[in-house]
């Protein structure tokens, strides 16, 4: 197969990129590297089943040129941050709903087979209901969940009305190599994993007790693996939370965090944690129910929290200690 990953240069385009590279496909990745990072790509740039293709998704011509021969697309391409969002929602829109139009509008128009795209789960917005459930959601409360809403509705029209084939994947606090741990816009676990192995107390937002799904990297591959290939009539058109169903609070995670990190440095353990304020636009809690993704793609997480993130810290101290490129500098993503 030949596959198109937009946002190739990303934390999850670039670990989708690598594993299709090692099933045997070709990828092309298509990257403006506003959030993307050479470094991710760098060890199978010069793969002879891989192409780079340096452009932008709100560029409809670009869409098209790296949709040549192309079977499915996997969307990666976003920005992502419900608080690059709000300092910012003009440029959030352009890329997450015009970059996205373009893309189904090239996939349209080059006959691809699919589009599999990155939803969001703050499509949920102000829903209070737990587990969170595909059919069931509130309004949005951040430019960012409009933006990821949109998306879900135009994917929708272009199967109602071209007959292209899509699959939503609504990701949940997803984590894992080669999540960028520096800048504004760091989520929690590479920034309290770095923070705690520099011995810099981490500051968790509220009183600690706000819940998320967090979500390990190859379980989202798994789901975008699914998603490409499944043949059950059922499952195309739908939009399904790719979660591992479990709910973690920020302080449990700290502690999990901690006490991976102390097996190589004792002295973690010993870090304090400290409390801050509420982010704007943060919801409370999030809990994603799998059963449609079990169902209809048959869905089986590879990884809990636990296991996932004991990977995770793994990788991040090994990277740091090899004086990786990985963890330096500072970049938006």
């Amino acid at each position: 197969m030949r596959y198109l990953v937009t946002g190739g240069a990303g934390f999850i385009g670039s670990n989708l990129c690598e594993h299709l590279l090692h099933n045997g496909h070709e990828v092309v990745c298509m990257d403006n590297f506003a959030t993307g990072r050479m470094e991710n790509i760098q060890s199978f740039i010069t793969c002879k089943n891989f192409t780079l293709i340096v452009a932008d998704i709100r560029n409809l011509c670009d869409c098209k040129r790296a949709m040549d021969g192309v079977d499915v697309v996997f969307q990666q391409a976003a920005l992502g941050s419900v608080t690059r969002s709000i300092e910012d929602p003009v440029t959030t829109n352009a890329v997450n709903i015009e970059g996205f139009l373009n893309v189904l509008m090239a996939a349209r128009d080059t006959k691809v087979k699919r589009v599999v795209y990155a939803a969001s789960s703050s499509a949920y917005g102000d829903s209070t209901a737990l587990p969170k459930i595909e059919e069931q959601i509130g309004k949005p409360i951040s430019p960012y969940a409009v933006t990821k809403l949109v998306d879900e509705l135009y994917a929708h029209v272009f199967r109602l009305n071209y007959g292209l084939d899509t699959i939503g994947l609504r990701y949940f606090n997803v984590f894992g190599r080669r999540q960028y741990p520096n800048g504004p816009y760091t989520a929690v676990i590479p920034k309290f994993t770095m923070q705690l192995m520099a011995h810099v107390p981490p500051v968790i937002h509220g009183d600690g007790t706000n819940s998320r799904d967090f979500t390990y990297i190859d379980n989202v591959i798994q789901m975008n693996e699914l998603a490409a290939s499944t043949t059950n009539p059922e499952a195309i058109g739908q939009v399904f939370n790719t979660a591992a169903g479990e709910r973690t609070d920020l302080n449990m995670l700290v502690n999990v965090i901690k006490r991976y990190l102390s097996s190589y440095d004792p002295d973690i353990s010993r870090v304090e944690v400290r409390y801050g304020t509420n982010r704007q636009g943060d919801i409370q809690h999030s809990l994603a129910s799998i059963e449609k993704a079990h169902h209809l793609l048959n869905y089986e997480p590879s990884h809990t929290l636990e296991s996932g993130l004991k990977e995770t810290v793994e990788w991040y101290w090994k990277t740091m200690h090899n004086g990786s490129r990985h963890l330096m500098g500072n970049h938006n993503e």
